[in-house]
């Protein structure tokens, strides 16, 4: 596969941060909101200092560095740094529970720890027994008191000034564990080949110039975001901002305003709850604009009004809005598409850099398909349904992993004559644009042998504006649909500051099965649900906001 970037064959990150550092020196990188931004001439300067006080203190080439923090300036910094001479980067979600975070430190065998001063305390109550420096992210000051001096001391008298290991394109370079919605978290061994060659992949979906400013609000310990948030834009000169809080809708409208990004990346989550909350309210509030948004041309016409608003929003200038995590709604995408707003929704795993497809800007929209392959990656079905073309989706490209850390059979399972067997059932259509039915570990069987896809179910279920998140399951042979809703909404709806608490929870009751039955008119006879359970607690998700089924499985 040859991809358009002159100087770039041979595919690490060093390579790829050296021809970045070489041609965009003075050009603005790394900020957060509304503070003074590092050129990638200081970001090159400040890689190089961390990699002298990484080496001094005993990182050689193969190494283990975990990395916890939340976004900012000096994550890219530890990350680069790490990586540069052949160390692995083990980048580690911040919302991993302490026990896990002992657990990615142990299993890794990481050898060092970059945190940040927010989740210091956790580090600070681990095992140290791998541990033999920490280095704190905001400012990239060792921590006196998580150091092992006696180790350190050792080493003074072995620093060399020996030019830096260069690592192989082969080479593992991170080393992430994933928060799957199945459970068992696995070690994912990328290499500099799978991530660079990932990051070069985006050319044919959307352009993307030194001009360009990426807004950065989901975690960079996740692969989307790491890849495509932070590997893409340094590929092109582009710069990218920080936010410095949790993604409120309040920091967020600050952060667009003040930024005015180009470019940005989320979950279907965010958008969804805008298009709900902001949006929807708007059409539906009486009946005149009820009966005007049930037709499909003044729709159409209402939703390119309220796309223009949407853009403006987001600071004016954005051109291009990545979706991917997790399933985007066909209500919601039905209407980014009708307001002509410049999304994409992509589809990857942390097993493949994340990339596998994702839709062009400029080509014709699909609504519920996740785009075409990726330049460079390959995509069938295995054993397509005669009927439906479905099947497991296979991939191989540059960008399959090294494999499962320490796990050479799960990795046998997964990886076959170079395919990664993605474990997600789909299809691909005439044009070679991809659909994605659901996951396989997730599909019921009906009593007919019918194959049900909860994840389409859920998506009809979160329609309604009272649903916040819903969770379709099989109960005794039968459908269930767990129900979380939104109750600042409903206790306007029954007036619960006035109302009985006894009251109160029967029309809730009352409600949720008014739902059931205006939801079923919508699905086939096989795939009718039973009951809707209400689910008071919000459900346990993943940092890219996908519920974790297993959790929930009665």
């Amino acid at each position: 596969m040859q991809y358009p970037y002159e100087n770039l064959e041979n595919f690490t990150l060093p390579n790829m941060l050296n021809r970045s550092f070489k041609l965009y020196a003075d050009k603005k990188v790394l900020s957060k909101v509304a503070q003074e931004p590092m050129t990638y001439k200081e970001l090159e300067y400040g890689v190089h200092t961390m990699i002298q006080l990484l080496k001094a203190n005993g990182v050689k080439k193969g190494d283990k560095v975990a990395l916890l923090s939340e976004n900012m300036p000096n994550w890219p910094i530890a990350y680069f740094s790490i990586t540069y001479f052949g160390g692995v980067v083990v980048p580690i979600l911040p919302d991993f529970h302490p026990a896990d975070v002992q657990h990615i430190i142990r299993h890794s065998e990481a050898k060092a720890v970059f945190v940040s001063e927010k989740y210091l305390q956790t580090i600070e109550d681990l095992d140290h027994s791998n541990i033999k420096f920490v280095i704190k992210v905001d400012d990239l000051s060792m921590v006196d008191d998580l150091t092992n001096h006696s180790y350190i001391s050792k080493l003074t008298h072995r620093i060399s000034s020996k030019e830096l290991p260069k690592p192989d394109e082969d080479d593992m370079a991170a080393l992430l564990y994933t928060s799957g919605t199945t459970g068992h978290s696995k070690g994912v061994m990328l290499s500099h080949k799978n991530l660079v060659t990932n990051a070069m992949s985006a050319y044919k979906n959307v352009d993307i110039f030194p001009e360009d400013t990426f807004l950065s609000i989901l975690p960079l310990a996740h692969t989307l975001e790491c890849t495509v948030g932070m590997l893409v834009p340094i590929l092109h000169g582009s710069d990218i901002v920080y936010i410095d809080k949790a993604p409120t809708p309040n920091v967020l409208l600050k952060a667009f305003a003040t930024v005015k990004p180009t470019m940005m990346l989320s979950v279907p989550l965010i958008i969804e709850k805008i298009y709900k909350n902001k949006i929807l309210p708007k059409f539906t509030g009486s009946f005149i604009m009820r009966t005007l948004y049930s037709i499909p041309f003044t729709r159409k016409k209402l939703n390119q009004i309220a796309g223009k608003k949407l853009l403006e929003t987001f600071g004016g200038r954005v051109k291009f809005f990545g979706i991917g995590g997790a399933a985007l709604p066909t209500y919601v995408e039905k209407f980014l598409a009708e307001a002509e707003f410049p999304y994409i929704v992509g589809y990857g795993l942390t097993e493949t850099s994340p990339l596998i497809a994702g839709g062009r800007l400029g080509m014709p929209i699909k609504v519920g398909s996740t785009g075409l392959a990726m330049a460079g990656v390959e995509i069938k079905i295995k054993d397509p349904d005669p009927q439906t073309g479905e099947g497991e989706i296979l991939t191989k490209s540059p960008s399959v992993m090294l494999g499962y850390y320490k796990d050479e059979e799960q990795t046998k399972d997964v990886i076959k004559n170079g395919w990664f067997y993605t474990g997600d059932l789909g299809y691909i259509d005439r044009d070679g644009y991809l659909f994605i039915s659901g996951r396989s570990k997730n599909v019921i069987i009906g009593s007919g042998g019918e194959n049900i896809y909860p994840e389409q179910l859920e998506g009809i279920i979160n329609q309604n504006e009272a649903v916040l998140d819903s969770l379709v399951l099989e109960k005794d042979s039968k459908l269930v649909a767990r129900i979380h809703l939104d109750y600042e909404l409903i206790d306007k709806m029954f007036k619960a500051n006035n109302t009985p608490e006894g009251e109160v929870k029967q029309k809730i009751e009352n409600y949720l099965e008014e739902m059931r039955i205006e939801v079923n008119t919508k699905l086939a006879s096989f795939s009718k649900i039973q009951k809707f359970i209400e689910q008071i607690e919000p459900f346990v998700k993943t940092p890219t906001k996908k519920i974790k089924r297993y959790l929930y499985v009665e």
